[in-house]
């Protein structure tokens, strides 16, 4: 292993006896709604995407919800209601503030949904890095950042990452279990793309509440060869799918580069 120099730029479900195959018509279940909500102070319009799920087999992954009635509520007592905009996505113009509760409310033709997001002030940074690790004939890079963990509460950390410019996707999520207090480094990668040389990397770094990071560890645990997956514990009530987060937020770049 060593370090390189840094440009900083700102269960499968068949169920098995020895007597029968139980099998289940994943065309015929119910469908759910979807409700996803990741509030955070990097913008002053905040998103929420509504969708139903289809059929197992259907040539769409989910259909978009024109009609939810949205609204998220602080406990100071402000209310922000959200305006559907296109394709099951609604919006309303607030910045979320840390050390703050929020609770989401969605009425979709008469049934409730209800969550509630605490907003933790942000970890701070320390430093960052990259890494290159030679396995066999494959070299790889991951992304580091180094920062102090806060002692005697526990704390959630949630990564998505960029690469050369393209939409963010989901990378990992920590607790701090086993090294409360300490001085911790968080190494990243892409899950679907390999970091290479020359490659510019953004991170985004978000500090979460628990029942958000329960959501995110149940699916980084899933495996992707499931025939067919069972879905992350939502923290939305009333059977929704999905999960709704306001955290604080950062925004750190990396270019892999020689010396």
């Amino acid at each position: 292993m060593r370090f390189l120099h840094l440009t900083f730029i700102f269960a499968a479900l068949s169920l098995v006896s020895c007597e029968e195959l139980i099998q289940i018509d994943l065309n015929e279940a119910d469908s759910r709604y979807v409700i996803e909500a990741d509030l955070t102070n990097l913008s002053d319009e905040q998103a929420i995407y509504v969708s139903e799920t289809v059929a197992f087999d259907a040539p769409v992954k989910n259909t978009p919800v024109s009609n939810a009635v949205i609204n998220v509520r602080d406990d100071k007592g402000t209310t922000y209601t959200f305006t559907h905009q296109a394709n099951g996505k609604y919006t309303a113009p607030f910045k979320p503030k840390e050390t703050t509760n929020y609770n989401l409310t969605v009425n979709i033709d008469g049934e409730i949904f209800e969550s509630s997001s605490y907003m933790h002030d942000y970890i701070d940074v320390r430093s960052t890095g990259i890494t290159e690790d030679v396995i066999f004939t494959d070299t790889l890079y991951s992304v580091s950042l180094k920062f102090e963990d806060p002692k005697n509460v526990p704390n959630y950390y949630k990564y998505n990452i960029s690469i050369n410019g393209k939409d963010f996707s989901f990378a990992s999520v920590f607790n701090d279990k086993f090294n409360d207090g300490l001085i911790v480094t968080h190494e990243l990668s892409d899950r679907k793309n390999s970091i290479e040389l020359g490659d510019t990397v953004t991170v985004r770094r978000q500090i979460i509440d628990k029942g958000v990071y329960d959501y995110w560890n149940d699916l980084q645990s899933i495996n992707p060869g499931s025939a067919a997956p069972a879905n992350p514990k939502s923290n939305i009530s009333n059977g929704a799918l999905g999960y709704f987060s306001v955290s604080s937020s950062k925004i750190y770049g990396f270019r892999i580069s020689f010396n």
